[in-house]
């Protein structure tokens, strides 16, 4: 996928439609965090679109590294390194042109950084509660389609949960009965992925 046709198509959806729900993570984030989900995850995205030209240019494994540490450098709160961790480290583990045990395998390492940079798990009510069970789908062979409906049943599943890690952990049981917003925006990502790429 070094189609630099497709590389820039699949970071423009990516970008507008996060761009697009920055007011539903910011109402999601008010409900349990510090309310700034939204406005952070537009910044950083706004900042990919304006170098989109310059992204879209690279392979794949490149243009991802450079989607990861524009949105270090742009995104606020714990997101900017969460975010860029698993962008910048699906760029490092993914070959060019890499099929889909391939894919799987990086989206595996960029998860297991994520964790080790969040200190966190699964379960925990975060964006790993997404991208945990997309990663299995994936390895099992899912097609597109059910991937992106996996990412929305999981970010929905964050509901009932209580935070143990990140702002709304502070929250404790009061947490529970609100989407995770990093599990939201995780799932719209999935989705925007699955639906230009068929992955």
């Amino acid at each position: 996928m070094s189609d630099p046709k497709i590389v820039r198509t699949l970071i423009e959806t990516v970008a507008m439609r996060i761009i697009a729900a920055a007011d539903e993570l910011t109402a999601l984030d008010q409900a349990i965090g510090d309310g700034d989900h939204g406005v952070n995850m537009k910044r950083g995205f706004e900042a990919v679109l304006a170098d989109l030209d310059a992204i879209a240019a690279l392979p794949l494994p490149q243009a991802l590294n450079k989607v990861g540490m524009t949105l270090v450098m742009k995104v606020g709160g714990a997101s900017g390194p969460l975010y860029g961790t698993l962008f910048m480290q699906l760029g490092k583990s993914l070959p060019e042109g890499a099929n889909r045990p391939a894919l799987a395998k990086a989206l595996g390492e960029a998860i297991a950084a994520v964790k080790a940079r969040g200190k966190s798990d699964t379960g925990q009510k975060t964006m790993l509660d997404v991208l945990a069970p997309v990663h299995a789908a994936l390895g099992e062979g899912r097609d597109a389609a059910a991937l992106a409906r996996i990412a929305d049943e999981a970010a929905a599943a964050t509901v009932p949960m209580k935070a143990i890690r990140g702002r709304a952990s502070f929250l404790g049981d009061r947490s529970i009965g609100h989407m995770d917003p990093g599990a939201r925006s995780s799932a719209i990502i999935v989705r925007a992925v699955a639906e230009t790429a068929g992955a």
